[in-house]
């Protein structure tokens, strides 16, 4: 809803950032973080995403006879050695139920959600997925999802979290214990300005939790009520990402993530910032 009428016919996954979707960095920052297998929860109007990794005989032919080889590596998704899986999400209901959607892949076994329109990063350098399994497997978390600082006026856009300091090498002040998450608070009643970042590790348990959340805002499974669920009966920590990040399915975000990503392209990135300054603001 946030980017209409741009989102119309076409998700917001797929929408492009300087020269790739919005999905393709998610996938990137994923297969530079060790993740190979991945399971992708789309829907109706969401089959761009799919056909987009799909292989190409023909446009890999005309690059390679036409000496584009720089570009048949940007598109031969087989290179990045991970495993595409999809499923779909029947009925937009939320994205509690998509993670629900997930249950069968992940089994019994821990995994990670991260959501498409959040970008960590620029050129697949974000190592928050990497912490956020090093916090897990040193056994200070059964459960651990990525937060970031926002502006205290911007808090009813995210959940945001209730955590006290819970400090452990080799982690140190950016490991917190969560006693409570708050969907969308408006800045009065934000409890701090540490916002869910879209990075989460967590356990199977979770999956029984969901299934127990009532719908709550938008009438949608919201996972972050779910997430309370988990912390109240399992415990749950947060990382504190001090990285750039980008919610490329907000506007601001969007044209946010376009601008720097489009700066730092070595083709085009100084002709442009050449550009922005002649910009009279």
């Amino acid at each position: 809803m946030r980017l209409l009428p741009a989102t119309k016919s076409q998700p917001k996954e797929m929408l492009p950032v300087g020269r790739k979707p919005i999905v393709q960095y998610v996938v990137e920052e994923l297969v530079s973080n060790g993740i190979q297998q991945m399971l992708f929860i789309t829907g109706r109007n969401k089959a761009s995403i799919e056909n987009h990794f799909d292989d190409d005989p023909e446009l890999f032919r005309a690059l390679n006879d036409g000496d584009r080889k720089e570009l048949l590596s940007e598109v031969n998704f087989k290179d990045l050695g991970a495993n595409f899986f999809y499923t779909r999400q029947r009925l937009q209901r939320g994205l509690g139920d998509a993670v629900l959607c997930g249950e069968n892949f992940a089994g019994e076994e821990p995994f990670l959600v991260a959501l498409g329109d959040s970008i960590l990063g620029l050129h697949a350098k974000s190592n928050v997925v990497a912490r956020l399994a090093k916090v897990y497997e040193s056994k200070h978390a059964s459960c651990v999802i990525a937060v970031e600082e926002v502006p205290k006026d911007k808090t009813h856009l995210y959940g945001i979290v209730d955590g006290e300091p819970a400090p452990q090498p080799p982690f140190g002040e950016r490991l917190l214990r969560i006693r409570d998450l708050v969907e969308k608070p408006q800045p009065e009643n934000a409890p701090s300005n540490l916002a869910i970042t879209g990075r989460y590790v967590l356990p199977p348990e979770i999956f029984d939790c969901l299934a127990r959340t009532k719908p709550g805002a938008g009438n949608e499974i919201q996972l972050t009520d779910a997430l309370r669920i988990l912390a109240r009966e399992h415990g749950l920590w947060a990382y504190i990402y001090e990285g750039i990040s980008y919610d490329a399915g907000d506007k601001l975000g969007f044209l946010k993530a376009t601008v720097e990503i489009a700066l730092q392209n070595p083709e085009f990135g100084a002709a442009f910032r050449s550009y922005l300054k002649t910009l009279k603001l």
